[in-house]
């Protein structure tokens, strides 16, 4: 069992190392020697976990994935019973998410501008991830038309699109170099209410 943890360690270590890297340099400019060198390991032990670049950045990946996903494992979709309730768990939602792109802007420089530029498959990857995220959302308006807080007649799947394209929106805000304080409560006291209040029933 240690065993396996020092190699989980190390991997993670190296997944968390490259990260740093593709969202500093870039991708395509990025070498296995910059990820070796950043952790002072030799090739060899880079092979021992990883095959190649393309290996590494899908773990890379997988690992931004995680970490936006640990922002809405708390909350349930389904608690609702109020319009405010509903706008109090997109509130919280967006804290986690502002804290998440402002302690580690390397994952929000990788997401929004590294990741899409990998290849087709890794875009495709991608965009799985972003529907699992659309998913979610939707079940937060499927929540609010069952209760009838929101409206009867909501397109709730194009609706979640755009609520999710607001909340990137604020995201890439939050580490463009803007004040993080200044931008969180501008985008949490006028996102959330021009969300909800427009599709309220």
């Amino acid at each position: 069992m240690p065993h396996v943890d020092i190699a989980q360690r190390r991997r993670d270590e190296i997944v968390r190392a490259s990260l740093e890297i593709f969202a500093e340099r870039g991708y395509h400019a990025t070498g296995i020697a910059d990820i070796a060198s950043a952790l002072n390991i030799g090739h060899g032990t880079f092979y021992r976990y990883f095959r190649n670049k393309r290996d590494i950045v899908s773990h890379v990946l997988v690992h931004v994935l995680e970490r936006l996903n640990d922002t809405i494992r708390d909350e349930n979709p389904g608690s609702a019973d109020t319009l405010e309730e509903c706008l109090a768990q997109f509130v919280r939602v967006g804290e986690k998410l502002f804290a998440v792109f402002t302690e580690e802007p390397a994952l929000g420089r990788f997401f929004f501008a590294e990741a899409l530029g990998v290849d087709r498959d890794f875009t495709r990857a991608l965009t799985a991830g972003l529907n699992t995220f659309g998913g979610v959302t939707q079940s937060y308006l499927v929540n609010g038309v069952a209760k009838g807080f929101l409206r009867d007649d909501l397109d709730v799947g194009v609706t979640a699109r755009a609520i999710n394209g607001m909340i990137l929106a604020a995201a890439i805000d939050a580490f463009d170099g803007k004040d993080p304080d200044v931008v969180r409560t501008r985008w949490l006291t006028s996102a959330p209410d021009l969300i909800l209040r427009g599709i309220r029933a």
